[in-house]
């Protein structure tokens, strides 16, 4: 599979920077969508930004769903394939290392950042899951022992549950990641406390 496989925007890193966050949008967004919090969290940080394949009535997704909440799991499991296949392809198109990745995905694009970790060990070391889903429970999880994640989650989230989060931190930290989840009341849509704690968690990496 070519870089081509996704329309994507990169660049590099600056000034000596080694991080290159890999954003993946919420439904209905664009490669554009997550660029400008990226740079509110690390300005010189290089960006590896996805469009989603899949068009849901005119909106981008990473994956189908079968309804709201509802996530149409092998369609998840194929595009997480494809989306792996597409990153070791930029990795050597652009010269860069997986550890440098950083992800930040926003509710469709963090539940397939999320299913990346379920399927593959050595694709994603670090993440920002924004709203994240639990993609699976039909998965024994890999050894994730080296994965550092911060979850952002909303106490009054009509579309991912506070259930459904907490299930998914147990399900990483059972695996051996390190996990810090922050608990905001915005529901399903990002604020700038929250993007302040993901801001502090990079820092800490």
């Amino acid at each position: 599979m070519s870089i081509d496989s996704f329309k994507h925007i990169y660049s590099e890193p600056l000034m000596g920077n080694k991080t290159i966050f890999l954003l993946l949008h919420g439904t209905g967004g664009d490669e554009n969508d997550l660029i400008q919090l990226a740079k509110m969290i690390d300005p010189q940080a290089g960006i590896l930004s996805l469009r989603g394949n899949i068009d849901e009535n005119g909106m981008n997704r990473f994956f189908k769903r079968k309804a709201m909440g509802i996530l149409d799991e092998d369609s998840l499991k194929a595009e997480t394939i494809k989306l792996n296949t597409f990153l070791e392809s930029a990795s050597n198109e652009y010269g860069f290392d997986n550890r440098q990745l950083v992800a930040i995905g926003y509710s469709n694009g963090a539940n397939i950042a999320a299913s990346l970790l379920f399927h593959f060990n050595d694709t994603l070391y670090q993440g920002m899951f924004l709203h994240p889903m639990v993609p699976t429970r039909s998965l024994a999880l890999p050894d994730l022992s080296n994965q550092r994640i911060f979850i952002g989650a909303g106490e009054n989230d009509p579309i991912c549950s506070p259930e459904e989060t907490e299930e998914l931190e147990s399900m990483l930290k059972n695996a051996g990641a390190s996990v810090q989840t922050y608990w905001g009341q915005d529901g399903h849509r990002l604020s700038n406390p929250e993007v302040d704690a993901a801001s502090i968690w990079y820092e800490n990496l």
